[in-house]
């Protein structure tokens, strides 16, 4: 070793990075300091007044409901809100974010049952007494109010940002207020009504429910195959036209001497009498109900007969019935019969049927009538028999079907009033005689008797053709997961399909109001379009006592009271007292004043629906708030808020006022487990955010959502944690190693044409990304700026750039244009790199900015860095495209070079590279080539090189044979030349960095 190597420390020589910033994250322990610091400082305060003035990005935030800690779900959700908003707000606009809670409903009702009565022993109080119900709901509000806090603090800690302080809840009076006011507009316009008609039920829960509140799941029903026998039934026409039914020849001439019996004239083929229709139904208990059959013009169908039985009840040999013709033969083997077909049955035949016997005729008094038989769109012959067992107290279509045939049938003096077979506790009433008591559902959700009861009867009256069992799609409530029932029960629905005075329909305007909605993604549209399309009537109540209550009073023919002087009693006392003023002792006097005589008028008790309380939000959020604005710029929630939260939104807004209180919606998909399954606490498959926090940080979750395809269902665990974790690490390192090297900037602006041609490249390739980033920020697209970035740090600098620039950042002097160029842009490129992330990873980026600078406030208070457009340079960016190819080669030719171990690094090579083509040997002139492969030098030859040099496939053109570099080690960049020495004062180190020594004041 020379006498100067022992006295420099060339090490301490070097430009080498310096920063605090550590290797290690510590996010566990990182993250909570930054959120008290937020807190501190009130960055939400300062983000709104740092944006005063700005156009406004309104997000409204679905509430989530408040009864319990967040999930995966919630994290997935918030998460996108908060990237959302942070984008925007970096890029000049005012994206104030309210965070809202929905606190109404079933579920907070049920924890206080369980809570505050039946773990204590207590009896659930009679909340049909004043006091005790507002003593009930007081109850309600203060469980909200712990979950509320609970998810605030658990949303803060995965780092949104936002008006916790003031956020809006459905339970606050003014929110009351206004969503109560919201329906009395309904009622106002005449869009609402008290009607009775089958809606789902859940009798575990006692209260109606909307369909948004159902989901499915497998469930095995009892399915039966029923026998409606073909009878010759007396009718005669009355001198004063009508027809008359179900009486005997003797009762007919009683009245009119000539009366004769239609029927049996009419019956021509007479081999129908006898027969039976069968129907098939996954619903059993519903038969007590049945009170038609519908069947299609467009399905054939034939008179079998039974040529053999192997069954231990139904139908014996000789047995005729009328079924689908394409269905006959599975029916009949479910039933083990061997058949025969004795002929078509025609549409003039069911003209002539027209009516058959009830298959309960003679249990109890209740179904001594025939049963019409009614044609139906519905039907088809794709299962079941071709018929459809027709019960309007429990079905959609089956309540369509029997009301569009109502006045025909009523005008033959058929009875069309609608029975209530089943209570609200899922007993039959006495609407099913002869089964009364008997249970379809019990309180836990398990099956009742009613189904056995029914095919009891059935077989008793040889009317059960065959019987089975069906795993299908079944609607559950999404609450108590319970299975629902169709129930005929009076409620309050808002029309769908009724003329307003603008001549449009709340569908109408629904459906228009869609079609003016930018979707994200666009599938999301139809999906909407198609819910909006088919959905019956909006049912609005609940028979429950926690929520805003219906709060009108109807008189005796149930007529709402239209009086604005007392509705605004109602909402001037709900916005002072809150919702439980309508339940207060004295309230109907109160609200009616003098003017109206309270015996005349009924209370209504029940509340609304949650929905119609969340589908509310926007008025008073988006309306009253000064901060605010209505509409929404964007709404975003789960693709099941199609369903939901979109759904009750377009609905109130549309008839309230006549459009969507959106501009567009977006949509995320599920959180399932690494294998796609659905997680449950039962399969152990849960991935909590909070324990993802305490292990790996909140920034983590963050990435593994900003690099997940949200549209589609997301997996989770902690194998992808683990992956994100991975991407992180490098990530992190690469802002690491600016922030060190940018401890020797000085702030330096070089200009564009002074810089050389590899920093020009670095910034027409910031300029690229500055705009992938911005529109697909836009767009919503997260997954693309995340991979963009994360593969801007891994290939294109730390592979490449930050790679190439080392030596001459650690090395040159200072007065070098080169290392003062590469700190310039770096400094470029941590500014960009770092306000592209910080919606992204806002814990990392904002460590990383007061890293850097010390005495800023918050990055989250900066706007995206500028990006000047004369950085743009494709011309230059085509000629680096090639040089890297060609460099491709090299890197490829001395890694094997590296693995046999005959270099130890690519500062020990000196490569020949062949270069056959002109243009690409054109795109190296004038470039220190061996600089931008890290060689100490380097050989262009115009030739393809000889047969054994490396090539790639992709640049057949290049062909690259290693040779190590001639020449001496410099002590202190460790470049191999021929220069070492060159300068007598500094004997071990090349000329160059003898230069950088002296300029340093290096004492030789």
């Amino acid at each position: 070793m020379t006498e100067t190597a022992d006295k420099i420390d060339y090490s301490k020589t070097l430009y080498l990075p310096e920063t605090d910033f550590p290797m290690r994250a510590g996010l566990p322990q990182k993250e909570p300091e930054l959120v008290a610091r937020w807190q501190e400082m009130d960055l939400y305060k300062k983000l709104r007044a740092s944006a005063a003035g700005r156009e406004k990005f309104v997000l409204h935030d679905g509430p989530p409901y408040a009864n319990g800690n967040i999930h995966i779900g919630h994290a997935l959700n918030k998460i996108l809100k908060d990237v959302i908003n942070r984008s925007f707000q970096m890029r000049g606009y005012d994206a104030n974010y309210v965070p809202g809670w929905d606190c109404h409903g079933l579920p907070i009702e049920w924890k206080i049952e369980e809570e505050n009565y039946r773990a204590k022993g207590r009896a659930k109080p009679d909340l049909t007494e004043p006091s005790a119900m507002i003593e009930f709901r007081r109850e309600c509000r203060a469980y909200a109010e712990k979950w509320i806090a609970v998810q605030g603090g658990e949303f803060q800690r995965l780092g949104i940002v936002g008006d916790f302080e003031n956020p809006y809840l459905t339970m606050n009076f003014h929110a009351e207020s206004r969503i109560a006011g919201e329906l009395l507009k309904i009622a106002r316009s005449g869009q609402l009504y008290r009607g009775s008609k089958p809606i789902m039920w859940s009798v575990v829960e006692r209260t109606a429910l909307a369909e948004a509140e159902v989901e499915y799941h497998d469930y095995e029903s009892d399915t039966i195959w029923v026998k409606f026998p073909v009878v010759g039934v007396v009718e005669y026409k009355h001198p004063d036209g009508r027809m008359y039914h179900d009486v005997s020849l003797e009762e007919a001439k009683a009245v009119d001497a000539s009366a004769v019996s239609y029927r049996e004239q009419s019956m021509r083929n007479r081999d129908l009498l006898g027969a039976s229709i069968v129907i098939w139904t996954t619903t059993p208990w519903t038969i007590p109900g049945n009170r038609a059959i519908a069947y299609s013009p467009k399905v054939a169908y034939g008179l079998y007969e039974v040529t053999a039985a192997q069954n231990d009840f139904g139908p014996r040999p000789g047995e005729k019935l009328i079924l689908a013709d394409a269905l006959a033969a599975d029916a009949f083997a479910k039933a083990k019969l061997e058949f025969r077909r004795l002929r078509e049955v025609s549409q003039s035949d069911f003209a002539e049927i027209s009516r058959v016997e009830h298959p309960l005729k003679g249990l109890g008094d209740g179904y001594n009538f025939t049963v019409p038989l009614l044609t139906g769109d519905h039907v088809t012959d794709d299962a079941g028999t071709g018929f459809v067992h027709t019960a309007p107290s429990h079905g959609r279509e089956d309540f369509d079907v029997w009301m569009a045939h109502a006045r025909v049938l009523e005008e033959d003096g058929i009875e069309t009033k609608i029975p209530f077979p089943v209570d609200d506790g899922g007993f039959y009433t006495s609407d099913a005689p002869g089964l009364e008591g008997a249970r379809v559902i019990d309180d836990n959700g398990k099956k009742g008797d009613a189904n056995d009861r029914v095919i009891k009867a059935l077989i008793e009256r040889n009317a059960l053709f065959a019987r089975g069992r069906l795993k299908h799609q079944y609607p559950h409530s999404w609450r108590s997961k319970k299975p629902v029932i169709f129930r005929n029960t009076p409620q309050w629905f808002v029309y769908m399909d009724k003329t307003l005075p603008d001549g449009t329909t709340l569908r109408a305007r629904a459906l228009s109001a869609i079609d003016d909605t930018r979707f994200v993604p666009a599938a999301g549209q139809n999906r909407l379009r198609a819910m909006i399309e088919q959905r019956p009537d909006w049912v609005l109540s609940r028979q429950r006592a926690w929520g805003v209550p219906i709060c009108v009073f109807v008189d005796e023919q149930g007529e709402v009271l239209q009086d604005d002087a007392v509705n605004q009693r109602i909402l001037d006392a709900f916005d002072a007292e809150g919702a439980d003023a309508w339940f207060a002792e004295g309230a109907k006097e109160r609200f009616l004043g003098n003017e109206h005589d309270p015996a005349k008028w009924s209370q209504v008790m029940d509340i609304l629906d949650v929905w119609f309380d969340s589908g509310s939000t926007h008025t008073f959020t988006l309306e009253d708030r000064p901060d605010l604005k209505w509409p929404a710029d964007l709404y975003l929630e789960g693709s099941d808020q199609h369903r939901g939260w979109f759904h009750s939104s377009l609905l109130e807004s549309a008839a309230t006022r006549g459009r969507a209180p959106y501009d567009t919606v977006l949509t995320h998909g599920f959180t399932m487990d690494e294998k796609g399954e659905k997680m449950s606490k039962s399969k152990g498959n849960v991935t909590a955010p909070q324990e993802v926090m305490k292990d790996a940080g909140a920034d983590i979750l963050r990435l593994w959502v900003m690099t997940s395809d949200y549209a589609d269902d997301l997996r989770v665990g902690k194998t992808i944690i683990q992956t994100n974790v991975d991407a992180y690490r490098k990530l992190r390192n690469t802002i690491r190693w600016m922030l060190g090297t940018l401890a020797h900037d000085k702030g330096e602006v070089i200009a564009l044409a002074d810089l050389p041609e590899l920093e020009q490249l670095m910034l027409h390739r910031l300029s690229e990304l500055d705009q992938l980033v911005r529109e697909n920020y836009d767009a919503f697209d997260f997954k693309k700026i995340a991979r963009a970035l994360i593969d801007f740090a891994n290939v294109e600098l730390s592979a490449f750039y930050f790679d190439v620039r080392k030596d001459a950042l650690y090395c040159d002097a200072p007065s070098s244009l080169r290392r003062r160029s590469a700190l310039y842009v770096i400094r470029m490129i941590f500014d960009c790199m770092v306000t592209w992330l910080a919606p992204m990873l806002p814990f990392t980026t904002e460590e990383a900015w007061l890293s850097r600078n010390p005495s800023a406030v918050s990055v989250h208070l900066e706007q995206f860095a500028p990006v000047a457009r004369e950085w743009r340079n494709e011309a230059l960016a085509e000629k680096w495209k090639k040089i890297r190819a060609i460099r491709s080669v090299v890197t490829g030719a001395l890694e094997i070079e590296r693995k046999d171990k005959r270099i130890g690094s690519s500062l020990e090579a000196a490569p020949v590279v062949h270069v056959a083509d002109a243009e690409l040997r054109k795109a190296l002139e004038g470039q220190d080539f061996s600089e931008v492969c890290i060689t100490s030098g380097i050989t262009i030859e115009a030739s393809a090189g000889p047969a054994d040099a490396f090539r790639l496939p992709e640049v057949s053109e290049v062909a690259v044979v290693p040779k190590l570099a001639e020449g001496v080690k410099c002590a202190r960049s460790w470049r191999i030349t021929t220069d070492v020495g060159s300068d007598p004062e500094y004997p071990d180190v090349s000329a160059r960095d003898a230069a950088a020594l002296r300029e340093l004041g290096i004492p030789a």
